[in-house]
């Protein structure tokens, strides 16, 4: 993973070997033509690839905690079998580390929490703790403090079960529903996914069910006799020791919370909850949710054969992903439109004709996506009309800006045969874009404003980020697409510029909220820029160019670890990926760099490494759900990426000229 800017003719002879081009013979021509080659056969991959219906969906592949807890979800409910859970055993097995452990991404570290959820699963499923594989991981676990070390939603999960005491649980009463929307901690004050999870789950804390354990867990215990040792409180003054006495309080509230005031708390959190169930039966498209939201329905006493929780059931099965060895993976998420506008974007660079039935096909299907209502946006944006696209396959109550921008940018690139279906969603789109413009002048993923310095500091609140600040990569990709709308000009554009400027860091890159890491960030933010009509010269460009070449791997491509979000010398650093060399070659081109050794060494990789039938292959995580917290690896970013970068080598940059024209 060593960086280097060396652009030797050795080095480009042997990318060019790799690609196919004799070593004797290699030029920028020869780079060319193999770059040719490449985006023909990534074209023929990922048409083959395309639903009937019209859209893209790449696996979305996290870690065994997903797993891991719908086997829980199923034992807590009684409806547990044998066949799925030796599924998810087989699959969970499959993830397990030399050390015993398992990670949360391909490559990482041993981490705790990850590994007591697997294994308690694997105990589910029969396999017996003295088993080796079994007896390596619970060393490991008890090596690093225990289950009392592990994260709160573990151990609300072993809670369930008694494996835990629910007294020794931050709390989060049911009342925090009825907050208003201007009290600190109220519901909205939280990003989309974490309200969807932390309503269900005040629920569920309220009942404090324990179902009996079918074994015990003493092995994961550093002292079963005192598995939760007191931890001294952090300082009275300071944010940590005020949220530590704020939970003591709450679970004095507890013993004293008025009945009535309780009861109704929990209707009211009943009602919010099915009002947010989709069509298709999940919650926000989103599987954590989906689980939780049964669970305290369930405890409201739903049964089983309820309508919410039939669907709600049915909708779990649509997570599965069933291999050809027989094991079962569980995404956490789906990613249709998401996919879908990315694939097409690809595909239109690479230089499919606009009116490809493939691309109109997808344009009908995301058109078709729209959503046409209000959602939890609006509590924020209440006189905002809607519009915009969602990621997942039903989720109406939660569509997101970085999709919208994104879908826009692809359907502009469509030859539609009914232009004014189209123009109306897109005006609409774009409409609902700027409405949800952050008072900084930014975007975020999913609400405005949602930048509440409080609810990351609850002890309850560990699992990864609960709050949707504006980032620099969906900012982009909104500056992008009003850019391409002819709204350079436009003072939220120009806002959004601004922000992005301010936001570069010192080394010259942009931070990947949503992908790994700043080589999303700057893949993103680069084509924006130029795109809304700074000049490849502006000293932030520049700056942006320097870095990315700093950090060029010396097989030509380049990669960054998941552990840049914690540690600043992975920062760029990181075994080649497709995806990654895709983003950098974007911002490369976008900076006019097209003929530099750089971005031919780049393209080189690309070629090099692309299989015979037009795919390249990724094991590397290089998505994120919450920065290091939550990985992704998208199994579509492998194709999409590489295959964009490709076609502006080829074909020069989208709409050139475009973006500088109206206001």
């Amino acid at each position: 993973m060593t960086a280097t800017t060396d652009g030797s003719a050795g080095a480009m002879r042997s990318q060019a070997v790799s690609a196919g081009v004799p070593a004797d013979t290699a030029t920028a021509g020869d780079v060319r033509e193999a770059a040719e080659r490449a985006t023909r056969l990534g074209i023929e991959h990922l048409l083959g690839r395309q639903d009937e219906a019209g859209w893209w969906k790449g696996d979305l592949e996290t870690n065994v905690t997903m797993d891991a807890e719908d086997l829980l979800l199923r034992q807590f409910l009684g409806i547990r079998d044998a066949h799925t859970t030796e599924a998810a055993a087989l699959f969970i097995r499959g993830e397990q580390r030399a050390d015993g452990t398992w990670a949360t991404f391909h490559g990482g570290p041993g981490e705790l929490s990850a590994t007591i959820e697997a294994y308690v699963a694997l105990r589910l499923a029969g396999d017996r703790p003295e088993a080796e594989h079994m007896a390596r991981a619970a060393q490991w676990v008890r090596a690093h403090g225990g289950i009392a070390e592990s994260r709160v939603f573990t151990r609300i999960w072993l809670a369930l079960f008694g494996w835990w005491k629910w007294e020794d649980l931050p709390e989060m009463p049911p009342e925090v529903i009825f907050f208003p929307k201007w009290l600190p901690l109220n519901v909205y004050d939280f990003g989309c996914w974490a309200r969807q999870t932390i309503v269900p789950l005040t629920v569920v804390g309220a009942f404090r069910p324990v179902r009996p354990a079918p074994f015990a867990l003493d092995e994961l215990h550093t002292d079963a006799a005192d598995p939760n040792p007191a931890k001294p409180l952090a300082a009275a003054a300071s944010w940590d020791g005020f949220f530590q006495r704020l939970d003591k309080g709450l679970h004095a509230y507890r013993k004293v919370a008025p009945r009535k005031l309780r009861r109704a708390a929990m209707r009211a959190a009943s009602r919010w909850i099915i009002e947010r169930q989709e069509n298709d039966g999940c919650w926000g498209g989103i599987q954590p949710p989906a689980v939780y939201s049964l669970m305290a329905l369930h405890l409201l006493g739903y049964d089983l054969e309820h309508p919410v929780m039939s669907a709600g059931l049915a909708s779990l099965d649509r997570f599965a992903v069933w291999r050809e060895d027989g094991a079962r993976m569980i995404e956490a998420c789906q990613s249709p439109v998401w996919d879908t506008c990315l694939a097409t974007v690809a595909l239109a660079d690479a230089g499919l004709d606009a009116d490809h039935p493939a691309l109109v096909k997808a344009a009908d299907w995301m058109v078709r996506e729209e959503i046409a209502r209000p959602g939890d946006w609006a509590v924020r944006r209440p006189s905002l009309a809607p519009g915009g696209w969602a990621f997942e396959f039903h989720n109406d109550n939660y569509p997101d800006i970085d999709d919208t921008a994104e879908v826009i940018l692809a359907l502009r690139r469509v030859n539609h045969p009914d232009a004014a279906r189209v123009e109306d969603a897109v005006s609409r789109g774009a409409r609902w874009t700027l409405g949800m413009q952050s008072k900084n002048g930014a975007w975020a993923a999913f609400d405005a404003d949602n930048m509440s310095p409080f609810p990351n500091r609850l002890p309850f609140c560990d699992f990864g980020e609960v709050i949707d600040p504006p980032s620099a990569d969906v900012t982009a990709h909104v500056v992008e697409m009003l850019a391409y709308e002819g709204r350079s000009h436009h003072p939220a554009t120009r806002r959004g510029v601004e922000w992005l400027l301010a936001e570069q860091e010192t080394f010259g890159g942009w931070f990947g909220r949503w992908g790994t890491n700043y080589l999303y960030g700057t893949g993103s933010v680069v084509p924006a820029l130029t795109a809304a009509g700074l000049p490849t010269s502006h000293p932030a460009v520049r700056r942006a160019v320097t870095w990315l070449e700093s950090v060029q791997n010396e097989d030509g491509g380049w990669g960054e670890d998941q552990r840049s979000y914690t540690d600043e010398k992975w920062i760029g650093q990181g075994d080649s990926t497709a995806s990654q060399t895709g983003w950098a070659l974007l911002a490369l081109l976008a900076a006019g760099e097209r003929d530099s050794t750089a971005v031919e060494r780049g393209i080189g990789f690309l070629a090099a490494t692309q299989r015979e039938d037009g795919s390249w292959d990724e094991p590397f995580f290089t998505g994120t759900g919450f920065p290091w917290d939550f990985s992704i690896n998208y199994h579509l970013y492998r194709q999409v990426f590489p295959l964009t970068a490709l076609g502006r080598y080829v074909h020069g940059e989208p709409f050139a000229g475009r973006a500088l024209q109206g206001s």
